[in-house]
Protein backbone atom coordinates (compact mmCIF):
# COMPACT_ATOMS: atom_id res chain seq x y z
CA UNK A 1 0.00 0.00 0.00
CA UNK A 2 2.80 2.11 0.26
CA UNK A 3 4.40 1.66 -3.35
CA UNK A 4 2.47 4.30 -4.58
CA UNK A 5 0.72 7.58 -3.67
CA UNK A 6 -2.21 7.09 -1.44
CA UNK A 7 -3.50 10.82 -2.05
CA UNK A 8 -3.31 12.73 -5.48
CA UNK A 9 -4.38 15.78 -6.80
CA UNK A 10 -5.37 14.55 -10.13
CA UNK A 11 -5.52 11.43 -11.81
CA UNK A 12 -2.60 9.60 -13.97
CA UNK A 13 -2.34 9.95 -17.65
CA UNK A 14 -4.89 12.99 -17.58
CA UNK A 15 -5.18 14.75 -21.46
CA UNK A 16 -6.10 18.05 -20.61
CA UNK A 17 -5.96 20.72 -23.41
CA UNK A 18 -4.55 23.79 -21.50
CA UNK A 19 -3.25 25.66 -24.48
CA UNK A 20 -6.68 25.92 -25.75
CA UNK A 21 -7.43 28.45 -22.93
CA UNK A 22 -4.19 30.08 -23.70
CA UNK A 23 -5.76 33.63 -25.23
CA UNK A 24 -8.50 33.55 -22.43
CA UNK A 25 -5.61 33.42 -19.60
CA UNK A 26 -3.36 35.90 -21.48
CA UNK A 27 -6.55 38.67 -21.57
CA UNK A 28 -7.46 37.87 -18.06
CA UNK A 29 -3.97 38.03 -16.87
CA UNK A 30 -3.12 41.18 -18.63
CA UNK A 31 -6.54 43.33 -17.71
CA UNK A 32 -5.97 42.37 -14.01
CA UNK A 33 -2.45 43.78 -14.59
CA UNK A 34 -3.33 46.96 -15.85
CA UNK A 35 -5.60 46.94 -13.36
CA UNK A 36 -3.42 46.46 -10.42
CA UNK A 37 -0.97 49.73 -12.10
CA UNK A 38 -3.60 52.11 -12.01
CA UNK A 39 -4.46 50.69 -8.55
CA UNK A 40 -1.02 51.44 -7.93
CA UNK A 41 -1.05 55.15 -9.14
CA UNK A 42 -4.23 55.47 -7.06
CA UNK A 43 -5.22 54.95 -4.34
CA UNK A 44 -1.58 53.67 -3.84
CA UNK A 45 0.32 51.69 -1.44
CA UNK A 46 -0.63 51.27 2.18
CA UNK A 47 2.95 52.45 3.04
CA UNK A 48 3.96 50.73 6.23
CA UNK A 49 6.22 52.54 9.01
CA UNK A 50 9.86 51.19 7.16
CA UNK A 51 8.53 53.50 4.11
CA UNK A 52 7.10 56.53 5.99
CA UNK A 53 8.73 57.18 8.84
CA UNK A 54 7.82 56.40 12.95
CA UNK A 55 9.29 55.63 15.63
CA UNK A 56 10.01 52.18 16.95
CA UNK A 57 10.31 51.18 21.04
CA UNK A 58 12.00 48.50 22.15
CA UNK A 59 10.68 46.98 25.30
CA UNK A 60 11.58 44.27 27.57
CA UNK A 61 8.62 42.54 30.14
CA UNK A 62 9.16 41.32 33.29
CA UNK A 63 7.42 38.07 32.34
CA UNK A 64 6.44 36.44 29.14
CA UNK A 65 4.71 39.34 27.10
CA UNK A 66 0.67 38.95 26.38
CA UNK A 67 0.60 40.39 22.73
CA UNK A 68 -3.59 40.56 22.87
CA UNK A 69 -3.70 42.48 26.28
CA UNK A 70 -1.13 44.62 25.00
CA UNK A 71 -2.53 45.48 22.18
CA UNK A 72 -5.77 46.26 24.06
CA UNK A 73 -3.96 48.47 25.99
CA UNK A 74 -2.45 50.28 23.24
CA UNK A 75 -5.57 50.94 21.71
CA UNK A 76 -7.57 52.03 24.94
CA UNK A 77 -4.88 54.54 24.92
CA UNK A 78 -5.77 55.89 21.52
CA UNK A 79 -2.50 53.94 20.31
CA UNK A 80 -5.05 51.46 17.27
CA UNK A 81 -1.78 52.06 14.90
CA UNK A 82 0.95 50.59 16.82
CA UNK A 83 2.06 47.53 15.89
CA UNK A 84 3.50 45.13 17.88
CA UNK A 85 6.49 42.41 17.36
CA UNK A 86 8.28 39.77 19.73
CA UNK A 87 12.29 39.55 19.49
CA UNK A 88 14.82 38.01 21.61
CA UNK A 89 14.41 34.84 23.52
CA UNK A 90 11.98 33.77 26.68
CA UNK A 91 9.00 36.12 24.99
CA UNK A 92 9.70 38.95 27.27
CA UNK A 93 10.97 41.03 24.29
CA UNK A 94 8.98 43.56 22.36
CA UNK A 95 9.15 46.08 19.65
CA UNK A 96 6.03 48.58 19.96
CA UNK A 97 6.26 50.60 16.03
CA UNK A 98 4.28 54.24 16.02
CA UNK A 99 3.34 55.60 12.86
CA UNK A 100 5.27 58.82 12.71
CA UNK A 101 3.19 62.14 14.30
CA UNK A 102 3.19 65.73 12.76
CA UNK A 103 5.99 67.24 15.47
CA UNK A 104 8.08 65.88 18.29
CA UNK A 105 5.66 66.92 21.15
CA UNK A 106 3.22 64.98 19.32
CA UNK A 107 5.84 61.90 19.31
CA UNK A 108 6.77 62.99 22.85
CA UNK A 109 3.07 62.71 24.06
CA UNK A 110 3.03 59.04 22.19
CA UNK A 111 5.68 57.28 24.01
CA UNK A 112 4.25 58.49 27.03
CA UNK A 113 0.72 57.55 26.58
CA UNK A 114 2.92 53.81 25.37
CA UNK A 115 4.61 53.82 28.90
CA UNK A 116 1.12 54.32 30.59
CA UNK A 117 -0.63 51.26 28.57
CA UNK A 118 2.49 49.20 29.49
CA UNK A 119 2.39 50.19 33.09
CA UNK A 120 -1.84 49.01 32.95
CA UNK A 121 -0.96 45.96 30.66
CA UNK A 122 2.53 44.60 31.78
CA UNK A 123 3.60 46.37 35.09
CA UNK A 124 7.51 46.32 35.33
CA UNK A 125 7.91 46.78 32.17
CA UNK A 126 10.97 49.00 31.11
CA UNK A 127 11.78 50.82 27.60
CA UNK A 128 15.19 50.04 26.64
CA UNK A 129 15.56 51.87 23.50
CA UNK A 130 13.37 54.76 21.23
CA UNK A 131 14.59 54.83 17.59
CA UNK A 132 13.05 57.12 15.28
CA UNK A 133 12.99 56.51 11.31
CA UNK A 134 13.01 59.62 9.51
CA UNK A 135 12.24 60.61 6.07
CA UNK A 136 15.22 60.50 4.11
CA UNK A 137 15.62 56.67 5.29
CA UNK A 138 12.42 55.90 4.61
CA UNK A 139 12.58 56.99 0.91
CA UNK A 140 16.81 54.99 0.78
CA UNK A 141 14.26 52.11 2.68
CA UNK A 142 11.93 52.41 -0.29
CA UNK A 143 14.39 53.01 -3.04
CA UNK A 144 16.44 50.36 -1.91
CA UNK A 145 13.60 47.67 -1.65
CA UNK A 146 12.66 48.26 -5.70
CA UNK A 147 16.08 48.02 -6.50
CA UNK A 148 16.56 44.57 -5.05
CA UNK A 149 13.15 43.45 -6.78
CA UNK A 150 14.19 44.53 -9.75
CA UNK A 151 18.08 42.73 -9.32
CA UNK A 152 15.98 39.66 -8.86
CA UNK A 153 14.19 40.09 -12.15
CA UNK A 154 17.42 40.51 -14.13
CA UNK A 155 19.00 37.50 -11.98
CA UNK A 156 16.16 34.98 -12.74
CA UNK A 157 16.40 36.58 -16.51
CA UNK A 158 20.09 35.41 -16.60
CA UNK A 159 19.67 32.39 -14.85
CA UNK A 160 16.49 30.48 -17.09
CA UNK A 161 18.35 32.03 -20.44
CA UNK A 162 21.49 30.15 -19.17
CA UNK A 163 20.07 27.23 -18.21
CA UNK A 164 17.41 27.05 -21.20
CA UNK A 165 17.03 28.82 -24.91
CA UNK A 166 15.68 32.73 -24.64
CA UNK A 167 12.35 31.82 -25.26
CA UNK A 168 12.33 30.27 -21.85
CA UNK A 169 13.71 33.58 -20.31
CA UNK A 170 11.31 35.64 -22.20
CA UNK A 171 8.27 33.98 -20.83
CA UNK A 172 9.36 33.24 -17.48
CA UNK A 173 10.37 36.64 -17.20
CA UNK A 174 6.75 38.28 -18.84
CA UNK A 175 5.31 35.89 -16.38
CA UNK A 176 6.74 37.09 -13.08
CA UNK A 177 6.37 40.88 -14.38
CA UNK A 178 2.64 40.13 -14.24
CA UNK A 179 2.30 37.72 -10.83
CA UNK A 180 4.02 40.67 -9.09
CA UNK A 181 2.00 43.78 -10.58
CA UNK A 182 -1.36 41.13 -9.41
CA UNK A 183 0.11 41.18 -6.23
CA UNK A 184 0.73 44.58 -5.59
CA UNK A 185 -2.66 45.15 -6.52
CA UNK A 186 -3.75 42.49 -4.00
CA UNK A 187 -1.94 44.80 -1.42
CA UNK A 188 -3.81 47.90 -2.26
CA UNK A 189 -7.16 46.40 -2.14
CA UNK A 190 -6.70 45.09 1.00
CA UNK A 191 -3.89 47.80 2.20
CA UNK A 192 -1.80 45.43 3.51
CA UNK A 193 0.98 47.80 4.68
CA UNK A 194 4.27 47.95 2.24
CA UNK A 195 7.06 47.48 3.62
CA UNK A 196 10.04 45.58 4.20
CA UNK A 197 8.47 42.30 5.67
CA UNK A 198 6.17 42.40 2.54
CA UNK A 199 8.90 42.71 0.12
CA UNK A 200 10.56 39.89 1.35
CA UNK A 201 7.09 38.17 0.89
CA UNK A 202 7.48 39.85 -2.74
CA UNK A 203 10.64 38.05 -3.17
CA UNK A 204 9.35 34.68 -1.76
CA UNK A 205 6.62 34.63 -3.85
CA UNK A 206 9.02 35.14 -7.07
CA UNK A 207 11.81 32.24 -5.93
CA UNK A 208 8.81 30.23 -5.95
CA UNK A 209 6.75 31.09 -8.79
CA UNK A 210 10.55 30.59 -10.82
CA UNK A 211 10.87 27.56 -9.44
CA UNK A 212 7.35 25.90 -9.92
CA UNK A 213 8.32 27.18 -13.92
CA UNK A 214 11.06 25.89 -13.92
CA UNK A 215 9.58 22.25 -13.12
CA UNK A 216 7.09 22.83 -16.39
CA UNK A 217 10.10 24.27 -18.78
CA UNK A 218 12.59 21.07 -17.45
CA UNK A 219 9.82 18.82 -18.67
CA UNK A 220 8.89 20.44 -21.96
CA UNK A 221 12.60 20.46 -22.76
CA UNK A 222 13.23 16.79 -21.96
CA UNK A 223 10.22 15.96 -24.40
CA UNK A 224 11.76 18.35 -27.33
CA UNK A 225 13.86 15.92 -27.08
CA UNK A 226 12.42 13.02 -26.82
CA UNK A 227 9.07 12.96 -29.07
CA UNK A 228 10.82 14.45 -32.32
CA UNK A 229 8.05 15.00 -34.39
CA UNK A 230 5.22 16.35 -32.32
CA UNK A 231 3.58 19.74 -32.33
CA UNK A 232 4.55 22.33 -29.85
CA UNK A 233 1.06 22.76 -28.64
CA UNK A 234 0.78 18.82 -28.40
CA UNK A 235 4.01 18.86 -26.65
CA UNK A 236 3.29 21.57 -24.00
CA UNK A 237 -0.10 20.33 -22.88
CA UNK A 238 1.51 16.67 -22.68
CA UNK A 239 4.43 18.55 -20.30
CA UNK A 240 1.99 20.12 -18.15
CA UNK A 241 -0.04 17.15 -17.42
CA UNK A 242 2.97 15.57 -16.39
CA UNK A 243 3.68 17.52 -14.01
CA UNK A 244 0.73 18.24 -12.58
CA UNK A 245 0.48 16.33 -9.78
CA UNK A 246 3.91 17.51 -8.68
CA UNK A 247 2.68 21.17 -9.41
CA UNK A 248 -0.69 21.00 -7.16
CA UNK A 249 0.71 19.22 -4.25
CA UNK A 250 3.84 21.04 -3.63
CA UNK A 251 1.58 24.50 -4.39
CA UNK A 252 -1.09 22.86 -1.55
CA UNK A 253 1.55 22.16 0.74
CA UNK A 254 3.29 25.72 1.07
CA UNK A 255 -0.31 26.46 0.96
CA UNK A 256 -1.41 25.12 3.78
CA UNK A 257 1.93 25.91 5.50
CA UNK A 258 1.21 28.89 4.93
CA UNK A 259 -2.24 29.23 6.07
CA UNK A 260 -2.36 28.98 9.66
CA UNK A 261 0.07 31.91 9.96
CA UNK A 262 -2.73 34.32 7.82
CA UNK A 263 -5.24 32.93 10.58
CA UNK A 264 -3.51 33.17 13.70
CA UNK A 265 0.21 35.20 12.62
CA UNK A 266 -0.91 38.46 14.17
CA UNK A 267 0.02 41.45 12.61
CA UNK A 268 3.34 41.06 12.48
CA UNK A 269 3.06 37.47 10.00
CA UNK A 270 -0.40 37.86 8.90
CA UNK A 271 0.37 40.31 5.78
CA UNK A 272 3.09 38.18 4.94
CA UNK A 273 1.25 35.23 5.30
CA UNK A 274 -1.77 37.01 3.26
CA UNK A 275 0.81 38.06 0.69
CA UNK A 276 1.93 34.36 0.28
CA UNK A 277 -1.38 32.69 0.18
CA UNK A 278 -2.33 35.14 -2.98
CA UNK A 279 1.17 34.33 -4.81
CA UNK A 280 1.07 30.79 -4.87
CA UNK A 281 -2.29 30.99 -5.73
CA UNK A 282 -1.64 33.38 -9.05
CA UNK A 283 2.19 32.04 -9.81
CA UNK A 284 0.83 28.17 -9.82
CA UNK A 285 -1.92 29.25 -12.24
CA UNK A 286 0.77 31.33 -14.24
CA UNK A 287 2.63 28.89 -14.36
CA UNK A 288 0.04 27.08 -16.84
CA UNK A 289 -2.11 29.74 -17.95
CA UNK A 290 0.62 32.35 -18.65
CA UNK A 291 4.22 31.35 -19.01
CA UNK A 292 3.23 27.69 -21.27
CA UNK A 293 1.16 30.14 -24.09
CA UNK A 294 3.99 32.78 -23.72
CA UNK A 295 6.27 30.16 -24.57
CA UNK A 296 4.06 28.22 -27.64
CA UNK A 297 4.17 31.66 -29.08
CA UNK A 298 7.75 32.52 -29.26
CA UNK A 299 8.64 29.45 -29.61
CA UNK A 300 6.89 27.80 -32.48
CA UNK A 301 9.02 28.31 -34.91
CA UNK A 302 12.06 28.31 -33.42
CA UNK A 303 11.71 25.29 -30.76
CA UNK A 304 9.76 22.75 -32.97
CA UNK A 305 10.17 23.90 -36.72
CA UNK A 306 8.57 20.98 -37.72
CA UNK A 307 5.29 22.20 -35.91
CA UNK A 308 4.74 24.39 -38.23
CA UNK A 309 5.36 22.47 -41.54
CA UNK A 310 2.72 21.00 -43.42
CA UNK A 311 2.05 16.97 -43.02
CA UNK A 312 3.28 15.05 -46.35
CA UNK A 313 1.19 12.41 -47.69
CA UNK A 314 2.92 9.12 -48.05
CA UNK A 315 2.80 7.81 -51.46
Amino acid sequence: MFVKPMFRFVPDGTKIRFMNGRFAGLIVSAVLSSASVLLFFYPGLNLGLDFRGGVVLQVQTQQAADFPQLRAALAHAGLADAALQSFGQGGTGVLISLESRANAQATQTAIAEVETALSTAAPGAKILSTQAIGASVSQQLFTQGLEALGLSFVMILAYIWFRFEWQFAAGAVTTLILDTTKTIGFMVITRIPFDLVTIAAILTIIGYSTNDKVVVYDRVRENLRKYKSMPLRELIDLSINETLNRTLGTSGTVFLAALPLALFGGSALSGFAWIMLFGIVVGTSSSIFIAAPILLFLGERKLRRTSALPKVKST
